[in-house]
């Protein structure tokens, strides 16, 4: 059923319809708009939740679980609230794994770089991805082996010039341990330009459309990943973990990881990266 369903065009439409309609009821009203209340930190002050995170998934989970009957959601504020939500993503049922605003701090800040994440996925295996930044009313599209599309546009990542910098997205410093800090200094080297990300679902769409040569990151929660991987692949990149194994969205990765816009950079990148 779920094959089927990747060459149905009215079903993927559908699902794009969904994640349109979550960001312009619950996202997009509420953009430099926010009062104070509506703005709540989780884990630390860098680690920001709003209402409009929490009621976008709540309706991405009503609309998607009724697009495809049987299917079950996995979305960073649900997990927030129960963990235990997060086994779904190993589970036998289609599971949807949703980021309602990634890149909530830029939200907050009334920035346009955030975005809204969703991957459908199954038995581990990404099998179509939304990402969608509606400040800007950028939509990319990816289905495994259907290719990706930026506005029904074909997205190719390309390979980067030879010679040319390399610029690779990661995780700001504010959002990394020192750990993951030391795990990332491997790419301080000549040829390569590490910058700081806000939101991960914008930073892949970058290497997918060749505007940025890799991404770099050391957390694996499928929220921020699943899509955007899918989404480089789709575009011809390639994923690493520092193990030289391909990114498993049901975890237990070797970290770090990179997702890079050919099998080259990917390697080159993973090679500098150091473990946690």
């Amino acid at each position: 059923m779920i094959d089927e369903l990747l060459h149905d065009t009215g079903f993927l439409s559908a699902a794009e319809d969904a994640v349109r309609a979550a960001a312009a009821a619950e996202v997009m009203p509420r953009w430099r708009q926010l009062a104070a209340h509506e703005v709540d930190e989780k884990s630390g002050p860098h680690d920001l939740v709003t209402v409009a995170d929490r009621q976008a998934e709540i309706h991405l989970t009503r609309s998607l679980t009724a697009l495809l009957p049987g299917s079950v959601v996995v979305g960073e504020e649900g997990v927030h609230a129960d963990p235990s939500l997060y086994a779904a993503v190993r589970g036998d049922a289609p599971v949807w794994i949703v980021d309602p605003v990634d890149g909530t701090r830029q939200f907050v800040h009334g920035d346009p770089g955030f975005c809204t994440l969703v991957a459908l996925a199954r038995h581990g295996e990404l099998l179509a991805s939304w990402t969608y930044a509606p400040a800007t009313n950028e939509m990319a599209v990816a289905v495994r082996g259907g290719g990706a599309r930026l506005n029904g546009a074909a997205l190719r990542a390309g390979a980067p010039e030879p010679g040319a910098t390399l610029r690779v997205a990661t995780a700001h410093p504010d959002y990394t341990t020192p750990a993951q800090k030391e795990a990332l200094a491997g790419l301080a080297v000549e040829g390569v330009d590490p910058q700081p990300c806000g939101s991960a679902g914008l930073a892949y769409l970058a290497v997918a459309r060749g505007e940025s040569e890799a991404v770099a990151f050391t957390w694996e929660y499928a929220w921020d990943h699943a899509a955007g991987i899918l989404l480089v692949t789709e575009a011809g990149g390639a994923h690493r973990t520092i193990a030289g194994d391909p990114f498993r969205v049901t975890g237990d990765n070797t970290l770090p990881f990179t997702a890079a816009r050919d099998e080259a950079t990917a390697r080159r990148v993973a090679s500098l990266l150091r473990a946690q």
